[in-house]
């Protein structure tokens, strides 16, 4: 199973639309973002995804109602994501802090996935993954990236628009 990991879209409806291409490109089987769609409107192009979105709300997701609303059919969106996604186990939150990350893993996570600080960071650790896709909407780092995952090896690519 194959998934990519987004975060912190803010918006940007182009890089939106471009990662919605290579995420269908890639046979992907689910999208996991990370928090801070900030817009209804944004829903537009994930509909275009050819495969399942869940998600989890960021800080700066000001109208939930509408999110919701908007987002229905295309992606379930939570607090917090915590599932058995192609036989790993898997916490999903958009902010993080360090003790957060080691009580998921002393829970048994196989995997913790955060945005908010809109900076790429994969960390490997014992077969475990702490995944920050970095920002997909390029505007802090100037740099819009995701990353595709196989669940069943574990192993990454980081996609750069």
């Amino acid at each position: 199973m194959k998934i990519a990991i987004v975060s912190d879209t803010h918006d940007n409806l182009l890089n939106i639309r471009k990662a919605v291409e290579v995420i269908n490109e890639n046979d992907v089987d689910l999208v996991i973002h990370a928090g801070d769609y900030v817009s209804p409107f944004t829903a537009k192009e994930f509909k275009k995804l050819n495969c399942k979105m869940v998600g989890v709300f960021g800080n700066n997701d000001g109208d939930k109602v509408m999110l919701l609303k908007k987002f229905e059919g295309i992606a379930e969106i939570k607090d917090l994501i915590i599932e058995e996604i192609g036989g790993r186990r898997i916490f999903v939150t958009h902010g993080v802090n360090e003790n957060v990350v080691k009580n998921a893993f002393c829970f048994g996570f196989d995997m913790v996935i955060f945005g908010h600080t809109h900076k790429l960071l994969i960390d490997e650790n014992d077969g475990r993954l702490l995944i920050n896709p970095g920002e997909l909407c390029g505007y802090l780092t100037n740099k819009a990236t995701f990353v595709i995952l196989n669940l069943k090896n574990m192993r990454y690519e980081i996609i750069s628009l």
